[in-house]
């Protein structure tokens, strides 16, 4: 029987949606307020989830101890009060939307999480405005 354990968690940043490739016309109309040269923040949710096989020995499928500590060390110490495109390396040549800020959350956190469960993110850029990943779903299986 599999079960989903979930963490929520939050941080601040700020950020600019931009291509430094393309002129500021252009990333006007394309991002519109989110081209604000003097960037913008938002409060995001964060929610984590690991779905597995409940543990016989402890009844967990993850400890929440154990994921609150990686989300903290991982993702909130990272990302909390800094401008994503300038502070945060992953964000130096990646444009830092919702989903590409989800995917980097996923990326930071799957090492840690046993292979043999899934790793779900979802991030709330707005109360309104949120992305989920779940990482590629592509298996490839070798005979």
């Amino acid at each position: 029987m599999k079960v989903k354990v979930s963490r929520k968690a939050h941080f601040n940043a700020a950020h600019r949606l931009y291509r430094p490739d393309w002129s500021f016309e252009k990333n006007d109309a394309i991002f519109g307020l989110c081209n604000n040269p003097n960037f913008h923040g938002h409060n995001y949710e964060l929610i984590v989830s690991v779905t597995g096989e409940i543990d016989p020995e402890t009844g967990f499928v993850i400890d929440v101890k154990v994921l609150k500590d990686l989300i903290k060390s991982e993702i909130e110490d990272a990302f909390d009060h800094k401008n994503l495109n300038i502070e945060v390396p992953e964000f130096k040549n990646l444009n830092p939307t919702a989903e590409n800020i989800a995917v980097v959350i996923w990326d930071k956190l799957r090492p840690h999480i046993d292979n043999s469960k899934d790793l779900e993110v979802v991030l709330y850029e707005t109360p309104r405005n949120f992305v989920t990943y779940v990482g590629n779903t592509l298996q490839f299986k070798l005979f």
